[in-house]
């Protein structure tokens, strides 16, 4: 199953979709959506949006997940990048995916072990979790980070369901 990962930015969006099998996890491609910081807000929102249907149009992953935004001191920024976020979610959403949503937190803690890691330190554990991952930047790590985060927390709730369903 495919698994897209997204890290929303209003300047660069990362993704990164892995492929799972089982607990077996394999890189499958990352990046980012960028914006123009020239632009109109309404225009870098159409931006992300297409880069991310793109995206979705490309590798056809089953589901999605989207790192839950943190609040930033200054709430003009913190307004605009909840915008985005909210593009990022529905993007997949209208593709018909489901999408889950994770700290920041729990995707570190996930990844690497500690929730409050460093960039360096997840950037590091993606790559020895996903041999051949040729991330160039830090967004897309996260959104990898992201993925593989829901390939473990989404593994255990269908289990759970299947063992109450049994029950």
């Amino acid at each position: 199953m495919k698994l897209l990962g997204l890290d929303p930015g209003l300047q660069h969006t990362g993704w990164g979709v892995i492929e799972v099998d089982g607990s077996r996890l394999t890189f499958v491609a990352a990046g980012v959506v960028n914006s123009s910081p020239k632009r109109p807000l309404a225009e870098r929102l159409v931006e992300i949006h297409d880069g991310l249907r793109e995206v979705i149009d490309t590798y056809q992953p089953a589901e999605a997940a989207v790192e839950e935004t943190f609040v930033n001191k200054n709430p003009t920024s913190t307004l605009k990048l909840g915008l985005a976020r909210g593009v990022v979610l529905l993007v997949p959403a209208l593709a018909g995916l489901p999408v889950a949503e994770y700290p920041a937190n729990l995707i570190k803690k996930s990844v690497v072990g500690a929730g409050h890691a460093g960039k360096e330190q997840v950037q590091m554990m993606v790559r020895m979790l996903l041999p051949g991952c040729l991330t160039e930047t830090a967004d897309a790590a996260d959104a990898l980070a992201v993925a593989i985060c829901h390939a473990h927390h989404a593994e255990t709730a269908r289990r759970w369901q299947k063992a109450e369903a049994r029950a």
